[in-house]
């Protein structure tokens, strides 16, 4: 959208930006104080001026850090993945968001990975991290026979519809 005449156009990261210095340049001269006179009080209001802050808060970017937040704290957010994993395992295929399908897949592949490969030490490893005991045992039964040709790609995600409530996109991910 454009702002002012028509011989001058503005647009809004224009405009964010020309307030960003605005907002500089203000907190500048009201941290300048000068040197207290012998006689007065004069530097005493530039002290206690309130110091102007802009509108919208700064975030860091989350440079290289893997996977998505949803919402919750860390501890909660792995037990969702570590049971939505254990199910889509059982089930064969789960209903859930779009996003909550996107990052379980990482863990579904990685879990049929470990049964490929069937060492001792794969096993502890899928044993630690799902739920169900006798389903990674059958687990590793199952899986060198039907994913032996496959190198990759176990799980197939199918784009739903949006959820009543929220409009979140619904998605479906199961095993190929």
């Amino acid at each position: 959208r454009s702002y002012g005449a028509s011989h001058c156009t503005w647009t809004c990261g224009d405009m964010r930006a020309t307030a960003m210095l605005v907002l500089a340049a203000a907190n500048a001269a009201l941290a300048y104080v000068p040197a207290p006179r012998a006689g007065g009080l004069a530097s005493a209001s530039l002290r206690s001026a309130v110091v102007v802050q802009p509108a919208s808060s700064v975030e860091m970017m989350r440079h290289g850090v893997r996977g998505k937040r949803l919402g919750r704290p860390a501890d909660q957010r792995k037990a969702l993945l570590r049971a939505l994993t254990t199910e889509v395992l059982r089930h064969g295929q789960i209903t859930t968001t779009l996003t909550k399908c996107k990052e379980v897949r990482k863990s579904v592949d990685k879990m049929i990975g470990l049964a490929k490969d069937g060492s001792l030490h794969a096993r502890r490893q899928a044993m630690s991290y799902m739920y169900d005991k006798q389903l990674v045992h059958a687990l590793f039964e199952a899986v060198p026979d039907r994913y032996n040709e496959r190198e990759g790609g176990y799980t197939r995600i199918t784009r739903g519809d949006y959820r009543r409530g929220d409009n979140t996109q619904m998605g479906t991910i199961e095993l190929v």
